[in-house]
């Protein structure tokens, strides 16, 4: 009966955090989208930035659950890390993962904190001093200030290399991540096939892609 209740409870952990990863790979996505736009166009950039930073629905709604979102599923993530070391102490000590498993499913939790060491500086670096421009120091609204800030940020090679390093273990925690959320949530059928292809395609095209971005605008000062 114990054993029943722990399993119910490991599984609804596992869903849950699933389902959060799930929802920050659309945040993930959606975020990507916006700043591919400074490539291909510093107004459309600049204007999609300004509706997304004073748009009530995102910044009081939206943005708050995204941040609960990734504080959710960094704790699930080391709960469920520790409870399964803990279910298996011995099991562990004569486990030979490179065996049976990837390098990104066996040290999710090592990329997982790289990440989200690299999202706390990336508030720090992005949303705080927005906070500060708009609600602390009160100055004017000004709709093109958001392409010449986000060049800025990627002046400093150290910066841009810490940027780009971060997004590559963030491809190696989607490539096991994301197909394990939809195995987590029971989806598996016809099309399981083709969605971790998908997720194997994201892993690769949204990192890289983030890393091209910061890249492009490093080189064109």
């Amino acid at each position: 009966m114990a054993k029943s209740a722990v399993l119910k409870s490991s599984i609804a952990k596992k869903v849950t955090m699933a389902l959060s990863g799930l929802f920050l790979i659309l945040f993930l996505a959606q975020h990507f989208f916006i700043n591919s736009l400074s490539v291909f166009s510093p107004d459309s950039f600049n204007e999609v930035s300004h509706f997304m930073g004073y748009n009530p629905l995102v910044q009081y709604i939206i943005q708050p659950i995204l941040i609960f979102g990734v504080v959710f599923h960094f704790i699930m993530g080391f709960v469920l890390n520790l409870q399964n070391r803990s279910a298996r102490p011995i099991a562990y000590a004569n486990y030979n993962g490179a065996v049976s498993a990837t390098w990104a499913s066996r040290n999710m939790i090592i990329s997982g904190l790289v990440v989200l060491a690299f999202i706390g500086l990336h508030f720090y670096d992005f949303w705080v001093p927005e906070i500060m421009y708009k609600y602390v120091d009160n100055n004017p609204l000004e709709e093109t200030r958001y392409y010449h800030e986000l060049v800025q940020k990627f002046e400093s090679p150290i910066r841009t290399g810490l940027y780009s390093l971060s997004f590559l273990l963030l491809s190696l925690h989607l490539w096991h991540g994301f197909n394990s959320s939809f195995q987590s949530v029971g989806f598996n059928n016809k099309y399981s096939k083709s969605l971790h292809k998908l997720g194997y395609a994201f892993a690769i095209v949204v990192p890289f892609g983030f890393i091209f971005i910061a890249l492009f605008h490093h080189f064109n000062q």
